[in-house]
């Protein structure tokens, strides 16, 4: 049998996720830069995002958060936008939901935005109103089923 020349398996090379607990600056855009909130996740390193600004972009995932940063429909990112192409970003940098929150108070995102929510189906049922998912049987009918 060969000899073990590594230093260990895969569980050492994908590292431990301490990063989470630590409190970190919160980061906000610059020149060339724009919030984006992903509509789906496309597979490749690759998401599709509605920016702030009205856009609809298709974002690269930086190789330094790719497999690293995971990052899910509904998630605020922070894209860089290119000169040369509109339809196109990179996406810099993924905030957290407490930093989405703290962005939404400061005004930089605008008061519409959803957080923490799907942008499809959506998780929050009383934005419906009055509108049930549910049929009301009258005692008649329950008699006959």
């Amino acid at each position: 049998m060969p000899k073990n020349k590594g230093k260990g398996g895969k569980n050492r090379k994908r590292g431990k996720n301490e990063a989470d607990d630590e409190k970190r600056e919160l980061v906000f855009k610059e020149d060339g830069q724009e919030y984006a909130q992903v509509l789906r996740m496309l597979g490749n390193g690759r998401c599709e995002a509605m920016c702030i600004d009205g856009t609809k972009r298709l974002c690269h995932i930086r190789g330094k958060m790719h497999k690293k940063v995971w990052i899910a429909a509904g998630d605020i990112i922070l894209v860089g936008l290119r000169d040369y192409q509109d339809d196109k970003a990179d996406v810099i940098l993924k905030f957290m939901p407490d930093e989405a929150r703290l962005l939404k108070a400061y005004g930089e995102l605008p008061e519409g935005t959803k957080l923490n929510e799907l942008i499809g189906g959506g998780l929050d049922d009383e934005e419906d109103g009055d509108v049930n998912d549910y049929i009301d049987f009258e005692d008649e009918d329950i008699d006959k089923i």
